[in-house]
C-alpha cells in the first residue's frame, strides 16, 4: 500500500530539524506526527524542553516545538508498506530534504529519528551534512524496545543541541 509523510512543520526559526522514516499507520489515520499511543516521541521531548507536551492539542504542540526552534519532517515522501515497520519501507521516494534545508537559514543540527531515517537521510544530504551537527537517536516508536529512561537518555545530546544554538 502506498504511503505518504506530512508537509514539513518548520519556520524561519528553525535551528533543530527531527526527521522520521515515514509516519505509521496510527499517524497516517491521525494525519498527526507520532500519534500512536506507544510512541514516546512526545514524551521525549516534553521531558527535553520541559514543556506537557502529551496533554496539549496536536496543533499547540507542534507550535511549542516552534517556539524552542525545531522542526519536524520525514525523510521518505512516499513509499509502499504494509504495516508501520521500517523494516517493510519498499520503493522509497526521498522528500526534498536540500530543498528544505536551503529554506531554513538559522538551521544548525539535523536529527534523525531511528537507524532508518539516519540511513536514508544521509544518503540524502550527502556532503551538505558536513555542515549541520548531525544526531542519530534511538526511534521513539514502540517498535524499538528499549526502556523509556535508556532512550531519554540518548535523547539529551538533542537538548545539548538545542542549548548550543
Amino acid at each position: 500500500m502506498q504511503k505518504f509523510s506530512f508537509p514539513p512543520v518548520t519556520d524561519q526559526e528553525t535551528q533543530v530539524l527531527i526527521l522520521g522514516s515515514l509516519p505509521g499507520e496510527a499517524s497516517l489515520a491521525a494525519v498527526q506526527y507520532y500519534a500512536h499511543k506507544q510512541n514516546r516521541f512526545w514524551h521525549l521531548l516534553a521531558r527535553l524542553i520541559n514543556e506537557d507536551l502529551p496533554s496539549m492539542a496536536y496543533e499547540q504542540r507542534l507550535s511549542r516545538l516552534l517556539a524552542h526552534g525545531i522542526g519536524l519532517w520525514d525523510v521518505v515522501g512516499e513509499a509502499q508498506r504494509n504495516g508501520s515497520l521500517d523494516s517493510s519501507i519498499r520503493n522509497p521516494v526521498g522528500n526534498d530534504l536540500l530543498g528544505l534545508l536551503h529554506s531554513l537559514p538559522q538551521l544548525r543540527c539535523i536529527a534523525f529519528n531511528g537507524a532508518t531515517a539516519a540511513r536514508i537521510g544521509l544518503k540524502q544530504l550527502g556532503d551538505k551534512a558536513q555542515h549541520y551537527q548531525i544526531l542519530k537517536l534511538p526511534s521513539s516508536s514502540p517498535a524499538y524496545t528499549l526502556a523509556f529512561d535508556q532512550k531519554l537518555a540518548l535523547w539529551k545530546s538533542l537538548q545539548d543541541a538545542l542549548l548550543a544554538v
